[in-house]
């Protein structure tokens, strides 16, 4: 494939913006490359400027669950733009969008609106931290809960693929009050109750990992996790940015069964606008201002066009039939995915759950964080560049997720396994 017009407007990229990009693994740094620019995307399809195209599998890292440039949500987000692009006052959407994440996830009692992943969880903690008016949160190693200070302690996503020294611009205090937790690991858990009585107000994770690659929970350790944190008038927070409707129609905690008392949600929720929601028991929410004292504010949240695209999108969800289809989908392409990656049992693991899936690129079991660490980075790399000349676009970095879509076809699938069976075939 030529690249000729991507390395052009990189070259330029880097004169204006740092590093060239506006989100760190977009860079392509850990697989070799210089950033490829995408013109524009359709389906299961997206198309770069240099005129090459690409089966898609990183779906704008997750919210194109329906496939890109969705006529539902093309359509929606026309209607809205034409009527004005935001107030910073209500509007009758907000009710219509809160209503329909209830009706997906019934955990969620009041639900509110902001503008990313990232504020979810950061509104989710600090609303925790009012609630039980305790200082201290549990995180995971490996889990990325969005780049807010706190959360940037042993993270996965970026934070790992370019194992950014995790403190810089993030002062001791902040640190402190973050504990980490090794993943499927409840001893670690107990051991920081233990140590800090009374002192927990939240445990926060991703219930499957999905930045650190797919790494799969057991379920007893949720329930545990689950246990425990009632015991303890701990708040337990699903961070759901990727999991949410990827795994069943209620996430995670349908799938698994079990119920936290706040849910996070990002940018799915607007069909890959800018958008993230946060909610769960009622007795909690009622903290947040203007009924309570934790604050918690946005210009742009509730904003109309995102709202329109994500109602559209969550009655496309909604509609008999789909899930069933895309869960077809994916279990079509995971038991081909899995049927090659079986015949190198010495250098390759592949974990799946639903939609969501990731090969790791070593002998190991992948169960945590330090597993996924044991992965040969530079092999992956050159596995990567293979697959983008089949026309396969994956994640630039081991420590992601792959998503099929609902718009993925038979055809593009069986394309992506024939290219993984060269590709692996090359490599090994």
């Amino acid at each position: 494939m030529i690249f000729d017009r991507s390395k052009a407007l990189f070259a330029e990229a880097c004169k204006h913006i740092p590093g060239g990009v506006n989100s760190p693994v977009r860079a392509f740094k850990s697989v070799g490359m210089t950033p490829i620019y995408i013109q524009h995307g359709k389906a299961g399809h997206i198309f770069d400027v240099d005129g090459n195209e690409y089966v898609d599998f990183i779906s704008s890292w997750g919210p194109h669950i329906l496939g890109h440039a969705h006529p539902a949500m093309i359509e929606a987000v026309k209607t809205a733009v034409e009527r004005g692009t935001g107030f910073g006052a209500c509007v009758e959407q907000e009710i219509e969008m809160a209503q329909k994440i209830k009706a997906f996830f019934p955990s969620m009692d009041m639900v509110r609106m902001v503008n990313s992943g990232t504020e979810a969880t950061m509104s989710a903690v600090r609303l925790a931290r009012g609630y039980t008016e305790r200082n201290l949160i549990i995180k995971f190693d490996g889990c990325y809960h969005g780049h807010s200070d706190g959360f940037l302690v042993q993270a996965g996503s970026g934070v790992q693929t370019f194992s950014s020294v995790q403190n810089n611009g993030v002062t001791k205090n902040i640190v402190s009050e973050t504990l980490v937790a090794e993943f499927n690991n409840i001893e670690s858990v107990r051991t920081l109750f233990e140590k800090y009585p009374g002192q927990i107000a939240a445990v926060i994770l991703e219930p499957v990992m999905g930045n650190m690659g797919v790494i799969l929970p057991d379920v007893a350790f949720l329930q545990q996790l689950r246990d425990l944190c009632t015991l303890q008038g701990t708040i337990l927070i699903f961070d759901e940015v990727i999991t949410g409707f990827r795994l069943s129609k209620g996430g995670a905690q349908e799938y698994y069964g079990i119920t936290p008392d706040l849910t996070c949600l990002g940018k799915i929720i607007g069909g890959g606008l800018p958008v993230g929601a946060f909610g769960g028991r009622q007795e909690i929410m009622d903290v947040l201002s203007p009924n309570g004292a934790v604050y918690q504010a946005g210009t742009l949240s509730g904003n109309p066009l995102a709202l329109a695209a994500g109602c559209a999108m969550l009655d496309e969800l909604a509609k008999s039939g789909t899930y069933e289809a895309l869960e077809q989908k994916a279990r079509y392409f995971s038991d081909k995915v899995s049927a090659i990656v079986a015949k190198y049992p010495d250098h390759l693991r592949y974990n799946v759950s639903g939609t969501l899936s990731t090969i790791f690129f070593t002998s190991k079991d992948v169960n945590n964080a330090d597993d996924a660490r044991s992965c040969d980075t530079e092999r992956y790399a050159r596995y990567f560049r293979k697959m983008i000349e089949e026309g396969i676009y994956l994640p630039p970095s081991q420590f992601e997720a792959i998503f099929v879509s609902g718009a993925h076809t038979e055809e593009d699938l069986d394309r992506a396994v024939t290219a993984l069976d060269k590709t692996l075939a090359s490599l090994f």
